[in-house]
């Protein structure tokens, strides 16, 4: 298949909760999102879409087997990196000091998955597309915009995944944003890499999924509306105007309006 995404490349989030429902029926009527729950031989996996393609999924917290993890796992959305060979990423992932949480499995005819953690902490996930891709539809309103590590050690982060899949990284050249890292692939930038520091005490390292959206402000306040919470309230940063937002059941998401390019 001609694959819309280089290896490297975030082509696909997912979030896993409690109460899946619940979650669908916020990030539906936040984004303006289509989605149910699926079909049992899926696991319930819910795949969300947005003008009729594919956007984001769901899924329901549980064990291979189906019961109920006890304890829960904490509510996130996961990034998922395109490979074109996962078996030999996985290996890579151990050789560079990372470690595999959930091992080379395939999922129907859609594709290869795994689940791994990167050296200094952020889960991360891999996919090997057969017959999906990843998302479909980008930088629309409602729709995954960009993907963020945010991680206490850049430089270790760094030499992590240049060892593991085809990309490297740069100080941005953007006005303001000196000192943030670019996560590029074929020297594009299709993500970020920024230390933790910034962030309140206890926030552990982890893969941020950004939504693009027409108005920060309102989508921000529909969100608390809904039962979700403010972790950072609109503010306007080199690359437009931005929130970090968590769901009603603690999954953390920034919305950005991204800035017109100056002419």
């Amino acid at each position: 298949m001609n694959l819309p995404y280089k290896p490297g490349t975030p082509c696909w989030i997912d979030l896993m909760v409690p109460d899946q429902q619940a979650a669908l029926d916020f990030y539906c009527d936040l984004f303006g999102w289509q989605g149910e729950i699926g079909p049992a031989e899926t696991g319930g996996y819910s795949v969300c879409t947005l003008k009729g393609k594919p956007v984001a999924g769901i899924m329901k917290a549980m064990n291979p087997d189906g019961t109920v993890p006890d304890p829960l796992p904490p509510t996130v959305w996961t990034t998922y990196l395109s490979t074109n060979d996962l078996d030999a990423t996985v290996t890579s992932v151990t050789d560079a000091g990372g470690t595999v949480m959930v091992p080379a499995m395939d999922v129907m005819d859609l594709g290869r998955m795994a689940v791994i953690t990167d050296p200094t902490g952020a889960v991360v996930g891999l996919w090997q597309p057969v017959g999906f891709p990843g998302a479909t539809l980008v930088n629309e309103h409602g729709a995954l915009t960009w993907n963020e590590l945010v991680t206490a050690d850049v430089a270790a982060a760094a030499a992590f995944y240049s060892a593991v899949l085809p990309v490297t990284t740069a100080r941005s050249e953007m006005p303001g944003a000196e000192g943030y890292v670019e996560y590029q692939v074929d020297g594009r930038a299709v993500g970020g890499m920024m230390d933790l520091g910034s962030l309140p005490k206890g926030v552990p390292p982890h893969w941020q999924a950004y939504f693009s959206v027409d108005d920060v402000d309102s989508v921000q306040a529909a969100a608390v509306r809904a039962g979700g919470s403010v972790l950072a309230p609109a503010f306007d940063m080199a690359a437009g105007r931005m929130a970090v937002l968590a769901d009603p059941q603690g999954g953390a998401f920034s919305v950005i309006k991204g800035s017109a390019p100056s002419e």
